[in-house]
């Protein structure tokens, strides 16, 4: 094992290939079922695990590899104190190891920005709010991306024009993103170190204007996803995906007030109150990649469902998501958060439905939004559309300008709950 790194074999196969005079005939049979029971998400094009932190300079991971002989179980490996991710065989391998790094480092800043009192709110033209940890973070990921895939576009939230006129708020993020750093010192320098002076920042944060995602590779990136929730005191994501002809390959969410308990269910206040002092950080902070495995729910246990929405009734018609829990007899009231954080929750089993369902009949979703969270719940066995069942289409700019609302959900229960959503809304075609 290389310093800072895991293996990524599983316990059962380790055991075996370690014998000696191992016949060849045997390993080769053995490859060849190992090949055919790996899932997907573990051979192209993702990496398959969930990863846990803490403190956020430093990791422990959780690996989720296929034990080639129980196709049925997962082993679970748990390497403490590392610094580097679990890299699975991939095409993908150094660009999911590179975000997952990204995503860390942007979390270290936010947590710290979390804290703050002040968080040098703006109001941008459309009225949503950005903050000190929305540019601090975006810059950092973005150098990351331009040192390791100079050639990649990105497609990101926040623009450096407010930092330009503000030289306080400037010197504010500055300061944040020079302090921003992982601990161990090969995963910074992977990472392309940091960005060395003010302009820098600046011209890393404007990077990410790009607007065609049709074609060829585009990171899209959303530094606090959940703005309102992370001036609440709630739930908020850094959200990064990668893009290649359309089609997303690679996907990392950061939540840093997520519980790292998988067994923690959600509940109404998990939206809102979050401690925010180093103390209270303690038993908090997930990061997801694709590969993670989603709780089975059968329709006959729908009335236990857990249904995410968003915090803000004007991101998500809530009063027909009411009238859609109803319909589906769920009991349980629904859960209110911002974020792809309910992306999250319902890819590892702590929520079972997100909805989130269109206010306006012009509004489009953002591409940042939704990129990450989508890949990581269905590689984790949802089902992810919009309301008319359309897979979400990312390979028209900025937004989902084909799609309109989201449903998740998974795959064994997902109709039902489609065919319970297009009823609510009128969406269904006349008899």
């Amino acid at each position: 094992m290389t310093a800072g790194r895991l293996h990524t074999q599983s316990t059962a196969s380790r055991s075996t290939f370690s014998r000696p005079f191992f016949p060849i005939s045997i390993l080769i049979l053995t490859l060849a079922v190992l090949l055919a029971l790996t899932p997907s998400s573990l051979l192209l094009p993702r990496a398959g695990l969930l990863l846990l932190f803490g403190p956020l300079n430093r990791l422990s991971f959780h690996n989720f590899l296929p034990n080639p002989l129980a196709p049925f179980t997962r082993q679970l490996l748990v390497q403490q104190q590392q610094q580097r991710p679990i890299i699975t065989m991939s095409p993908y391998a150094k660009e999911l190891e590179i975000a997952q790094l990204a995503v860390q480092r942007a979390a270290i800043l936010t947590r710290a920005v979390f804290r703050d009192k002040a968080k040098g709110t703006l109001s941008k033209d459309d009225k949503s709010p950005v903050t000190i940890g929305d540019f601090g973070a975006q810059a950092l990921i973005i150098a990351a991306l331009r040192a390791n895939f100079p050639g990649d576009l990105v497609v990101a939230e926040e623009e450096a024009a407010p930092l330009r006129d503000d030289a306080a708020l400037r010197e504010q993020v500055w300061q944040r993103v020079r302090g921003a750093a992982l601990e161990d010192a090969a995963a910074e320098a992977a990472l392309g170190g940091g960005l060395q002076t003010v302009d820098d920042m600046l011209d890393a944060i404007d990077l990410g204007r790009a607007a065609e995602t049709k074609a060829g590779r585009v990171w899209t990136i959303d530094p606090i996803d959940g703005t309102q929730g992370f001036l609440r005191g709630g739930q908020y994501a850094i959200a990064l995906a990668l893009l290649v002809d359309g089609e997303v390959r690679v996907g990392v969410l950061g939540c840093p007030n997520l519980p790292v308990d998988d067994g923690v269910e959600l509940d109404a206040g998990i939206g809102e109150g979050i401690d925010a002092d180093e103390k209270g950080d303690a038993g908090r902070g997930v990061l997801f990649a694709a590969g993670i495995k989603m709780r089975e729910l059968a329709e006959r246990h729908l009335a236990e469902a857990r249904l995410c929405e968003s915090f803000e009734a004007k991101h998500s018609n809530q009063s027909e998501a009411a009238q859609i829990s109803q319909k589906l007899g769920i009991t349980r009231p629904s859960v209110r958060m911002d974020s792809q954080a309910k992306y999250g929750s319902v890819a590892r089993g702590a929520g079972d439905i997100y909805l989130r369902l269109p206010t306006s009949k012009t509004y489009r979703e953002k591409i940042w939004d939704h990129a990450a969270g989508d890949l990581i719940a269905r590689e984790a066995g949802g089902v992810v559309t919009d309301t008319l069942g359309r897979r979400l289409d990312f390979a028209n700019g900025r937004t989902l300008a084909s799609n309109s609302g989201v449903v998740v959900a998974p795959a064994a229960i997902h109709a039902k709950v489609l065919d319970a959503v297009q009823e609510v809304l009128g969406l269904k075609p006349a008899l």
